[in-house]
């Protein structure tokens, strides 16, 4: 059985690397990418035209950047969301958003709320943000975010695309990784 292969899991990714590291690998014509921290791309295996034979990007993780927030503060709260491959995304017609869900068990006020597209075409990772204004402070809550599954990325008339064949990119989130636990 070969270490890598020629599907969208991250099954396909190089065996060797860890969960953090398939996070920044992605396929493109000259095979299976690595991202390392210094933004140096490094082909790890050589699979002639993978991205084509891979047809569009699909979504592998998402995950919050965020790890934690004070609502008495307020703030950004950001969510990666991380493709097999590069994409890039066109705003000029609107912006992408996904949907966050708060439990409320802190007796919360918002239910949901829109992280709207932040950063990061050209790459294989798309931050997302929602931004919270500071509360009154005046109750103690503790509330946990999570990104709702299923759910597509809504464009409202934006674009996001695979980099290198410009298909249309699968807009389905995964399970997300984890919640964000939002303190009072």
């Amino acid at each position: 059985m070969p270490l890598w292969g020629i599907t969208t899991a991250d099954e396909s990714k190089p065996k060797y690397l860890t969960a953090e590291e398939k996070k920044d690998t992605f396929a493109d014509a000259r095979g299976w990418v690595y991202t390392q921290p210094n933004g140096t791309e490094e082909v790890l295996v050589a699979v002639g035209s993978l991205s084509t034979a891979l047809a569009g990007a699909t979504i592998s993780a998402v995950n919050f950047v965020t790890t934690s927030f004070s609502e008495a503060a307020g703030g950004n709260i950001d969510i990666r969301v991380t493709y097999n491959e590069k994409v890039t995304v066109d705003t000029s017609g609107g912006t992408p958003t996904i949907t966050v869900t708060n439990d409320q068990t802190g007796s919360g006020t918002d239910a949901t709320f829109a992280a709207s597209y932040q950063s990061g075409s050209s790459t294989n990772q798309l931050v997302f943000r929602a931004t919270y204004a500071a509360a009154d402070g005046g109750v103690a809550e503790t509330d946990v975010l999570s990104v709702a599954v299923p759910q597509n990325i809504a464009l409202n008339s934006g674009t996001i695309k695979d980099t290198g064949t410009a298909v249309n990119s699968g807009v389905a989130l995964v399970a997300a990784d984890g919640t964000l636990t939002v303190s009072a």
